[in-house]
């Protein structure tokens, strides 16, 4: 199932004018970062490594431009922005559904830089409000250096989390994994700490816990108990 998409077009490597444009894009982003800010921390995570050293300073100015609503002067970073998609080849980056698990799928034609930047472009499109919220984000993602996968998602978002049904509905996500029943909305903090604490004793392996799976179980219990507490 597919969650998030990025397309960029762009002039092919020999080309001797550098040009870009923004194809399809489907960047859900709400509630923030959303599957489309995880795709697009991604992008600029994989492709940044690899952008010339020179050229960082200007990316992370333009970074800061668009989280202030500036306009972006053009050219960038040795690129024109387009609308105009003709005599461009193109690029694709896609975020899928495997379970409860998020995959990443990246099929560049391009510079590594005509990523990031296609990315950054794609940020600049969504509304002005959320766009602040998922700025951090991309920042975070442009220091990231490990492997692009669950530990990058759960680095994102500041949790232990990465599963699709924490990113897509956070406090209904946290509700199920506290055990409250359905319809709750709004539970008191001493409810929640109250589930948190029968939670945790249930998962713990001498409680009757699955002791293979019990990290996993627990990391999430107490993220449960993070959303709940900071949004109460």
């Amino acid at each position: 199932m597919m969650l998030a998409e990025l397309e960029i077009f762009h002039s092919r490597p020999i080309a001797p004018t550098r040009r870009l444009a923004l194809g399809h894009l489907n960047l859900p982003v709400d509630p923030a970062p959303g599957f489309g800010g995880i795709l697009l921390a991604a992008v600029v995570s994989i492709y940044v490594r690899d952008v010339d050293d020179e050229l960082l300073p200007d990316l992370q100015r333009m970074v800061n431009e668009v989280e202030a609503g500036e306009r972006v002067v053009q050219p960038r970073l040795r690129h024109r922005y387009q609308v105009d998609r003709h005599g461009l080849t193109h690029s694709s980056h896609r975020l899928v559904r495997n379970g409860e698990s998020m995959e990443f799928e990246t099929h560049p034609n391009g510079t590594p830089l005509q990523q990031v930047l296609g990315a950054v472009y794609a940020l600049e499109r969504l509304d002005p409000v959320l766009r602040a919220s998922i700025v951090p984000v991309i920042r975070k993602a442009m220091g990231w250096r490990g492997p692009i996968g669950a530990s990058f998602v759960a680095y994102l978002l500041g949790g232990a989390s990465s599963s699709v049904s924490a990113v897509a509905d956070p406090r209904a996500w946290a509700l199920d994994i506290l055990g409250f029943p359905a319809g709750t909305v709004r539970p008191s903090r001493r409810d929640v700490t109250s589930h948190y604490r029968r939670a945790l004793r249930e998962a713990h392996p001498d409680h009757g816990g699955d002791r293979a799976d019990a990290h996993r179980v627990i990391a999430d219990i107490t993220e449960a108990r993070r959303i709940l507490t900071e949004t109460s």
